[in-house]
């Protein structure tokens, strides 16, 4: 059982409490308590003002996004940082997450492409351990991750023709990226994905040339951009902190 640090007292052990008063053993067996989302160094909640759920993550309108992150976007934001620590949201953390998590799957598609060698540039076997020892490190993910990336580096090197893998070790680490990227860590890459993370880029981009021209005090420019926009069905809300974007 688990749930925010917050939750442990007195919510949680409530719950043992009774569990114990009615049943005479303890509800779970395992307890797993994240730490908390901030923002700016203050925890994320509705009682502070700065709360942003799923569902404004995903289509961008809220007054803190620059713009919309898909789902994977903010699992890989997520998982970057071991759950018992803090994370600190922000857009150009987003945007990083959302670089590392495109730089990750692209490596998935390359080993599809690669042609086995003779023999191995890397220690596959070395790199299934450590990914195991993260995982049962306290479901170490950032540890996990960084070692995923370490061999994303031989994944691109193989590509350019700077090293490979042989038969045997090109099956065995398509194995363990499919195991721990996909089955661990729970991330998936489509191209409705793809298209939405580059619908997103592009209107960030549109956003920011309708700022500089307000700037710039063109109105007729920033304008025509926003008119425009509404004639396509996309409606632009514009605020103290800046504008952001949603379909009508």
């Amino acid at each position: 059982h688990g749930g925010g640090m917050d939750l442990v007292f007195p919510h949680h052990e409530a719950e043992i409490a009774q569990s114990n008063a009615c049943n005479n053993c303890a509800p779970v067996k395992y307890w797993i308590h994240n730490n908390m989302i901030t923002v700016d160094g203050k925890k994320m909640g509705k009682s502070l003002g700065n709360f942003i759920n799923l569902e404004e993550f995903f289509s961008g309108n809220h007054e803190n996004l620059e713009r919309a992150y898909g789902p994977m976007i903010i699992r890989f934001f997520i998982l970057q940082a071991h759950y018992r620590s803090t994370i600190d949201f922000s857009n150009e953390a987003l945007q990083a997450a959302e670089k590392g998590f495109t730089k990750l799957m692209n490596a998935i598609e390359t080993l599809q492409t690669l042609n086995p060698s003779k023999t191995s540039s890397y220690d596959v076997n070395e790199l299934e351990k450590k990914c195991f020892i993260a995982m049962n490190d306290d479901f170490n993910t950032p540890i996990l991750i960084a070692h995923l990336f370490d061999a994303v580096k031989i994944i691109n090197s193989a590509k350019d023709g700077r090293g490979g893998f042989s038969s045997k070790d090109l099956e065995k680490i398509k194995t363990v990226f499919h195991v721990f990227v996909i089955g661990v860590l729970g991330f998936h890459f489509d191209k409705e994905t793809l298209k939405t993370d580059l619908t997103s880029e592009i209107m960030a981009l549109v956003l920011k040339l309708r700022t500089n021209a307000k700037n710039n005090k063109d109105w007729d420019s920033a304008d025509l951009i926003r008119n425009e926009l509404h004639k396509a069905g996309i409606k632009i809300k514009d605020s103290r902190k800046g504008s952001n974007w949603e379909i009508e």
